[in-house]
């Protein structure tokens, strides 16, 4: 992945986070790792533990979907629910949740890296 486009990602997982908090969220953990792939966003909105896939573009690109969050299709939300479950199976300290959901955002950002659209659909899938 190049420079450009990581720091595209980190732009718009930056703004959602701090959206998300503002909102009221707790955000427990940023750009979760492991052997299989990497969670965005993992935060508790009130007692709904949510888990974020965040995906960005440039406004006018020809590279990509019309709309940034068309780009987490079936494949990626497979591959994000296993992520979740392997996550979860790790932390036996979770903070108490009543419901788990997987939200979507799509960021959209002008060529000086500003969003001029947020799209935040939840229970994406």
């Amino acid at each position: 992945m190049t420079h450009a486009r990581l720091h595209t990602g980190r732009v718009a997982e930056d703004l959602v986070a701090h959206r998300l908090t503002v909102a009221g969220w707790r955000i427990l953990e940023r750009n979760a790792r492991s052997r299989y792939g990497e969670l965005d966003l993992i935060g508790l909105d009130i007692r709904t533990l949510v888990f974020v896939e965040v995906k960005a573009g440039n406004e006018g690109s020809t590279y990509g979907p019309e709309r940034p969050i068309l780009a987490i299709g079936p494949r990626k939300q497979l591959q994000i629910r296993r992520l979740a479950a392997a996550w979860m199976a790790e932390r036996r300290d979770l903070p108490r949740y009543e419901q788990i959901r997987f939200d979507a955002v799509g960021v959209t950002l002008d060529r000086a890296g500003r969003a001029v659209d947020v799209e935040h659909i939840e229970a994406a899938f």
